[in-house]
């Protein structure tokens, strides 16, 4: 009788212990300060820089003996204060620049914002219709090429009075682009637009809201950003000639009294003015077209 031996099976190997698998960590996001630091200086530092290169060479260009122009050092010791104290009040008329680009600033603010609803307005109006812009254009093309200044005389003459007479310099010289671009973006609207309208029933002020300002947002706001900036040239030509406390009587009122340190500090103010307002113009056009009047 065999005996059949009897295979015991094998141990059971030992199972491998599990390995825990540990994800690389991201990286971690930059802190917002520091990002905003590096745009602020990306964005500051290219300009700082070529200014400061041009005011090296405007020192050296006109340090010499004759030379008709003040230099950059001589700007800053017989104007410091214009410079440092900007709302300095002395007197009626001795005051500092900063009052003097609010009083034109105020000037500004009644022209151009009469020049900016009557402007989108007719413009959105004559926009609805390919025959009123036949009609109409030439007449807009020939009116905004009359510089500020001659609108002066007639304005003098209408109001009798400095202050109206400004503000209508203002509102006659940027009205023109703000109606020729207005229209532009009225014309350009897609006819879906249109039939989604008609499909919705919208009546003309609802159409006007709803429809026609945040479509043509991006040419509305390039003739609200040429006009402003028209605007600001306009009062600062016409209070050389209406006097009064403004930033261009103070300008010619320094020529007058051969004061070229004051001009040359007036300048800088009229232009930093000049570039604050075409950026606001910009910001709340982004704002209401969100984003797209760029």
């Amino acid at each position: 009788m065999s005996v059949v031996a009897l295979k015991t099976p094998p141990a059971e190997q030992a199972k491998p212990s599990a390995k825990v698998m540990t994800m690389p960590s991201a990286p971690k996001p930059r802190l917002a300060v520091g990002r905003i630091l590096s745009e602020t200086a990306a964005k500051v530092l290219p300009p700082l820089v070529v200014v400061m290169l041009l005011l090296a060479v405007w020192q050296v260009a006109f340090s010499g003996e004759g030379s008709g122009l003040p230099t950059p050092a001589t700007v800053w010791a017989e104007s410091a204060d214009l410079i440092l104290d900007p709302f300095y009040v002395y007197g009626t008329q001795d005051i500092g620049l900063g009052w003097r680009v609010l009083t034109s600033l105020e000037r500004v603010a009644y022209g151009f914002g009469l020049a900016a609803v009557v402007g989108v307005l007719v413009g959105a109006v004559l926009g609805q219709s390919a025959l009123m812009m036949r009609g109409f254009d030439p007449i807009f093309q020939v009116l905004r090429t009359v510089p500020p200044l001659a609108w002066l005389p007639i304005s003098l003459a209408a109001f009798m009075d400095s202050r109206p007479s400004a503000i209508f310099v203002i509102f006659i010289t940027a009205i023109w682009p703000i109606i020729i671009n207005t229209a532009a973006g009225v014309r350009a609207i897609p006819q879906d637009y249109r039939n989604v309208a008609a499909v919705l029933r919208l009546n003309q002020m609802e159409f006007f809201w709803n429809i026609m300002v945040p479509a043509a947002a991006p040419y509305i706001f390039s003739g609200l950003r040429i006009g402003v900036g028209l605007s600001w040239l306009a009062i600062v030509a016409a209070e050389m000639l209406t006097g009064g406390v403004g930033i261009g009587f103070f300008i010619w009122d320094a020529w007058n009294s051969s004061r070229l340190t004051d001009i040359i500090v007036a300048l800088v103010y009229i232009g930093l003015t000049g570039f604050v307002l075409d950026r606001l113009v910009g910001w709340i056009g982004r704002v209401v077209s969100r984003g797209t009047a760029e």
